[in-house]
């Protein structure tokens, strides 16, 4: 049996599985501070210590200083993300996303044991720090190491992770939600960064990565081991004349002998030794972020990735997810709000498996412009619905909205962004689109309320010609990718340039 017929093969699920871990965690991060908010800086008794001798009940916040708490770890996320493209490509994916977990740990600790405002900041900017250096390296992990007629599925863990570890927080803090047990729900984030620390040392290297880096042999052990009992000579000469030229795949992997031999293969630079291979088919050097937008392909690959980040954060997700409170508070009480945000948790999640069931049979590009125009069509009813103050018709239009968000919108970018990226670029380009996802991130969170209170419910109009822009670009310049190799993606690219 060929590899490239094979869809999910247990190893290869277990190696994405504990990958996503850190996505688990990216996760917890975000919703953390949802449920147990209040209480975390506007507590009874402030910052006496009635609760406990060695902590503060809570650390008192003005709401802007809170905020700012809230949404700082969207500061370490752009630092993780902008530097996270020269860590992975120096330390190789498994080794970044192993250390990636002691941002998560030190930051949740800190929290949890947080005496003042101060101390609880840095916690979350390290959290950011993992947060954004995660956001890259395991989208490229899990791209680089799926099958081919999987790899929309295992694409869409990432999000499907992230969107479970916002879930768990809300209702797990909701029991927490009080003095001093705030305190754990932050420190929890620990729990599976430590797992995913010790687990991912049984995972291999990306073998895409080790043939960037001239390791012929250990990339070929490392995808036999995720291809297990099948032949995965033609996967294996795709990956790296994808990289090194047909000519250099030909004589590295003895595909252009009359009868194939393993033991043959030798390492890139003994062939040039040899003279077999010209030095100009070598391996490629990794790009940087100013030589990806030089060189004329990687440019055109660079500004659709980018373009797809810009959408998803300004397309308004958080947004909505703000004003969804709001909205809620027009039709319930307080209390029940408190549960319709942990519903709306729970369509993202609901929405988010749909995506994961249909991306391999659907195609990307389907979904996303679905999502798209969901988002569009929700956003206009969401204006009409506050102009008219029709409570059923906003939180319909809520919910409505986080299921077109989380179908496409949501996972589709990161996982195009290793799909559609070379490796020698992958780094470089996913680099600036997670930095500036985390920007566009932080920007939202900090303007939005601003606008909001300046006109209201018509500040959705915005989001929906942001999302009429967004169907238009992505019907005549994002590329269809299901069922095809990350290779043949990026010819596909010079072909239509």
């Amino acid at each position: 049996m060929e590899s490239l017929d094979l869809k999910m093969p247990k190893y290869m699920v277990y190696c994405v599985v504990v990958a996503c871990l850190g996505s688990f965690s990216n996760g917890w991060v975000i919703g953390s501070a949802n449920v147990p908010g209040e209480v975390t800086h506007a507590c009874e008794n402030g910052s006496a210590h009635v609760s406990s001798s060695a902590f503060p009940d809570c650390l008192p916040m003005a709401t802007g200083l809170w905020g700012f708490a809230v949404s700082a770890f969207c500061v370490g996320g752009l630092m993780g993300g902008l530097f996270g493209g020269s860590i992975q490509t120096k330390f190789g994916r498994k080794k970044t996303i192993i250390f990636n977990n002691l941002g998560w740990i030190l930051g949740g600790l800190l929290q949890g044991v947080a005496v003042n405002p101060a101390m609880f900041i840095v916690g979350r900017i390290l959290c950011g720090l993992s947060c954004g250096l995660g956001s890259l390296a395991t989208p490229t992990y899990v791209g680089e190491i799926s099958t081919i007629k999987a790899r929309g599925t295992m694409g869409t863990c990432n999000q499907f992770a992230i969107v479970i570890g916002i879930l768990l927080a809300s209702v797990i803090g909701l029991p927490l939600a009080s003095v001093p047990l705030w305190r754990i729900n932050y420190a929890l984030v620990a729990i599976p960064a430590i797992a995913q620390f010790f687990l991912m040392s049984g995972c291999v290297e990306s073998p895409r990565y080790l043939v960037s880096i001239n390791r012929i042999e250990e990339a070929k052990e490392s995808l036999q081991r995720l291809r297990p009992n099948t032949n995965i000579d033609k996967e294996f000469f795709g990956m790296v004349e994808g990289q090194l030229g047909t000519a250099a795949a030909r004589v590295i992997t003895g595909m252009d002998s009359a009868s194939l031999n393993k033991d043959d293969a030798k390492s890139f630079d003994d062939q040039i030794e040899d003279g077999v291979v010209t030095g100009e088919e070598g391996v490629r050097e990794s790009m940087n972020m100013i030589q990806i937008f030089k060189d004329p392909l990687i440019r055109r690959i660079a500004l659709t990735v980018l373009a797809l980040h810009v959408i998803q954060q300004l397309i308004g997700m958080n947004a909505v997810m703000y004003y969804s409170t709001t909205i809620f508070n027009m039709s319930f009480s307080a209390e029940m709000s408190k549960y319709m945000a942990i519903v709306t948790t729970v369509v993202n999640f609901a929405s988010t498996v749909l995506s994961l069931i249909l991306i391999d049979r659907m195609g990307r590009r389907p979904l996303l412009l679905i999502a798209e125009a969901g988002a569009c069509l929700f956003s206009v009813l969401l204006i009409i619905g506050y102009v008219y103050n029709l409570g059923a018709l906003l939180v319909v239009s809520v919910f409505g909205y986080v299921l077109s968000f989380a179908i496409g919108v949501g996972p589709i970018p990161w996982m195009l962004t290793s799909e559609v990226t070379p490796v020698y670029a992958s780094s470089a380009v996913g680099a600036i689109a997670t930095a500036m996802n985390w920007a566009m991130n932080f920007l939202i969170g900090q303007c939005f309320p601003i606008v909001f209170e300046g006109i209201k419910g018509y500040s959705f109009a915005i989001f929906a010609g942001v999302a009429a822009l967004a169907f238009a670009f992505t019907y005549l310049k994002v590329p269809e990718t299901k069922g095809r190799s990350l290779e043949d993606i990026v010819k596909g690219f010079e072909n239509s340039s």
